[in-house]
Order: structure tokens, then sequence, then C-alpha cells
């Protein structure tokens, strides 16, 4: 299946402007925190000597713009965009739907602005899509097996990864506190344009879990789907590495005694690291050919009529 032209515009300006609304509240925190090493670093979840200041966007924040302007190019570069439409716009209705319940203006109308613009991407990507109109057309490759197999198999593990991680973070607290996970309540102290850590947790498990079965079953749609989930997989392993590795090295200035090494968790944000660009790169190969098409076979010659008419 192509996209029409039509849609193709439609789309690449509806991600556009999902690009440009995150980029606005980045250049505010930018210039409320003063360089962008700090808000680095307020991404990273190393807020100890930046809490002075409560940044409005979080590292989901940058991901999703450079996804939505990847998907902008897309649209206007290739017929064959329905997949990356998709995929972006489902994955920011997803992560935008607690904005609908949040606190502040500025932060509603930001999500009820996303929102609109990742519906609007959703129909597009279905509305506009036709079937090629010459055998010249083809439709996207599929990945190949191999790569597309372990690409599956490195998200089913992250997506297991992190379920085990929101497990243990539910039972370990109070039933009232780990609602507020879910639904943000006044116990989750984050960005104002930040998801429920539980409600992320899950869009996330989902992500992963979709995209590892696209690529276990070679689907065309597999690398915008995978392409996403690698790109936010390697995003938060590299975070919370540098964040872990920033509080050890300096324990001596924030701590009174050494704080104890997070084995655990270094270990599961380095395969999240790790696993991010092993995924990025087995999706960024060519695709598989597709199918030589079956030789034509000229029609079978009738037997004649029996009996024979006169003349035959």
């Amino acid at each position: 299946m192509t996209v029409t032209r039509p849609a193709r515009l439609t789309g690449a300006a509806l991600a556009a402007g999902l690009a440009l609304v995150p980029f606005v509240w980045i250049l505010r925190d930018l210039a409320a925190l003063g360089s962008p090493e700090d808000l680095f670093w307020y991404w990273a979840g190393d807020r100890f000597r930046l809490s002075r200041i409560r940044a409005a966007t979080t590292l989901l924040d940058p991901v999703l713009c450079l996804a939505a302007a990847g998907t902008a190019l897309a649209a206007l570069r290739s017929r064959h965009a329905a997949g990356a439409l998709a995929a972006t716009g489902a994955v920011v209705l997803a992560v935008r739907l607690p904005g609908l319940w949040t606190h502040g203006t500025g932060p509603l109308v930001t999500a009820l602005t996303e929102l609109a613009l990742a519906a609007g991407l959703l129909v597009t990507a279905l509305a506009g899509r036709r079937p090629p109109a010459a055998p010249e057309e083809r439709t996207p490759t599929r990945p190949r097996r191999g790569p597309a197999v372990a690409a599956g198999l490195l998200l089913i593990a992250a997506a297991l990864v992190l379920l085990v991680q929101e497990v243990r973070w539910i039972t370990r607290v109070d039933p009232r506190f780990a609602v507020d996970r879910f639904t943000g309540g006044r116990s989750v102290l984050g960005a104002a344009l930040g998801v429920p850590p539980g409600w992320l947790a899950l869009v996330l498990i989902g992500l992963y879990l979709t995209a590892a079965g696209s690529a276990l079953a070679a689907a065309r749609h597999t690398r915008p789907l995978g392409v996403l989930a690698g790109g936010l997989l390697l995003a938060d392993g590299l975070a919370e590495v540098a964040r872990l590795i920033r509080v050890h090295v300096h324990y001596d200035v924030w701590y009174v005694t050494a704080p104890e090494v997070d084995v655990p968790g270094l270990a599961t944000s380095g395969y999240a690291a790790l696993a991010g660009a092993a995924v990025l790169a087995l999706l960024a190969g060519r695709g598989a050919p597709d199918a030589a098409p079956a030789p034509w076979a000229p029609a079978a010659t009738p037997p004649p009529p029996y009996p024979r008419p006169p003349g035959w």
C-alpha cells in the first residue's frame, strides 16, 4: 500500500507540528536552566543540584521531537510512509493521554494540541492509503529474517525487564502510591509535561512487544515501529547509565558517605542502551528482496468438442 500525495503532505504538516510543540518547551527549559548540560542531567534524573528549577520537559520530549521530525521527512520523501505516520501518532496518543487530567493550563493545552495532531496522523495514515497504481510502484521491502528475529528477541527481553521493574515498584510501595504511578497523583513529583512512570512503562512495554511481534513476523511495517522502540530504549538506557556513573563518581561532593553501587540498575540500563543500539543497527540494513513473480504460463488449449460438429 502507498500513500496519496495529499495525505503525505498532510501527514508531513501534522508531524512537523508534533515536533514543534515539544521543541518550544525544550527552548523554554533551556532558557530557565541556563545550559544544555544542566538540561541533559535534569532529563537523566540528576536533580539534586538542579532542584531550584523545575523543568517542564523530560527525556521523552526530545525523543518524540526527533521521531516526529523524522516522520515528517519520511512523509515528504516516500510514498510508503503510512507505517511511520501510524506508529508516531499511536505512541504520541498513548503517552499524552494522561495530560488531560494534569494540573496547569499550559500542560493541558499542550496535551490537547498533541493529541489532536496525533489523531490526525492516524486518520491520515488510514484514510490516505491506496493500492499501487502501477506494477512498478513496489511496496516496502520486508526486513531480512535473521536481523529481524534478533531485534524482536532483544525487544521482548527489554519488555520483560521493564515489566519486572514495574512489578517490583508496585509491590514495594503503598497501594495509593502505586495507583498514583499510573494516574499521576500528588505523590508523583515530576515535570509539567511528564508522563506518570507507571503509565509510561505500560506504553513502552506495549510498544516493545508490538515491535517485536512485527519483527518476528518480518512485516513490512517493522522498520518504523522498531526504530521508534529502539530509539526510546537507547535514549533511556544511555541517560540512566550516565546518571548512575555521575552519582558514583561525584559522591564526595553530594553525599557524606559513598553510595552503594546499584549493580542491578547499572546492568539493566546498560542492557537497554546496548539493546536499543542493536535494534537500530539490525533494522537499518537493506530489506529482503521480494519473491519473483511466478513465470507466465500460456493458457491451455481446450479439447475439441465431442462429437465434433460438421466441418470441424
